[in-house]
């Protein structure tokens, strides 16, 4: 008679966090970037960005606990989430809510050097974050929250660097607001069934059979507002030849695998958001170092 072995708890506290998944964090990653290299002005602090860099692990970890703590009666019934620690019953509440506080705490801690701008920008920065979870049950958009939990890096960064939260900063949040909904969308797209069983509000089952052009349309709205931050701050043809890039894999990749939407199909895509991330993110430190 064979028994299969109880998971350890760093295990489980790893799933849970989705440290095995590195994706959430670089999505989480890149506008954070973005915002410290136009703060910055292609010199950021590199204090500042390491400090950064780990706050934005930490509080992503953080997340994802709050999430799946939000979801617990909702995952089992969805086919990708049903093996999740919480789930499963293998991680309780109060271990959750543990572990999420821990990893805030831990990601205050690092930005406690910075200046007070800064610590109070943390302050919104986390209730989104918590918040967010929850606004799946009456938002019919709720990627769109999520852009601006994902993108709270970006103002937070002009705190640090510039003491200052100017119209750039927002700009550049908004930008992120088009590109999350974009990215979610295709990702919403692989568990659309499932979600309209359940009741969870989605921006998938929102736009409908228009998923697919809205998805494109956010894309197109978030390259016309980084193209925006670039002019403003007057960046050359090195930044603009990304942007072309990033529009090259919108139309030849993002729109292949989303079209027919087969749920695999567009997890990839989202996945594959990645490389737009690292294309703008690449070409905007190049355009700063040329120039």
């Amino acid at each position: 008679m064979t028994t299969t072995a109880k998971p350890s708890r760093l295990t489980l506290y790893l799933k849970l966090t989705r440290m095995d998944k590195p994706i959430g964090s670089l999505l989480l990653m890149w506008p954070t970037l973005w915002g410290l290299w136009f703060a910055g002005a292609g010199k950021p602090d590199v204090l500042v960005v390491i400090i950064f860099i780990i706050g934005t692990v930490l509080m992503r970890s953080a997340g994802c606990v709050i999430n799946d703590y939000a979801d617990r009666d909702f995952d089992g019934h969805v086919e990708r989430t049903k093996n999740r620690p919480m789930a499963a019953g293998l991680v309780s509440t109060r271990e959750a809510l543990w572990l999420a506080t821990i990893l805030a705490l831990l990601a205050f801690a690092l930005i406690l050097p910075l200046n007070a701008l800064t610590k109070w920008m943390s302050l919104p920065a986390v209730f989104v974050a918590a918040s967010y979870p929850f606004t799946k049950r009456f938002l019919a958009i709720p990627q769109a929250y999520l852009g601006i939990a994902f993108g709270f890096g970006i103002p937070m960064a002009f705190a640090a660097l510039t003491n200052s939260l100017p119209p750039l900063a927002w700009l550049l949040l908004l930008a992120n607001v088009f590109w999350s909904v974009a990215y979610d969308t295709a990702y919403a797209m692989t568990d659309r069934a499932d979600d309209l069983k359940i009741g969870i509000k989605t921006s998938a089952i929102t736009f409908g059979r228009f998923d697919v052009a809205a998805i494109m349309l956010c894309h197109f709205a978030f390259l016309g507002l980084m193209a925006a931050g670039g002019w403003l701050t007057g960046r050359g043809a090195v930044y603009l030849a990304g942007l072309a890039l990033a529009l090259a894999l919108m139309l030849f990749d993002q729109y292949r695998l989303i079209r027919e939407r087969d749920p695999q199909k567009c997890f990839k895509a989202f996945l594959n958001n990645n490389h737009i991330g690292a294309v703008i993110f690449v070409s905007l430190v190049l355009d700063y170092w040329l120039h």
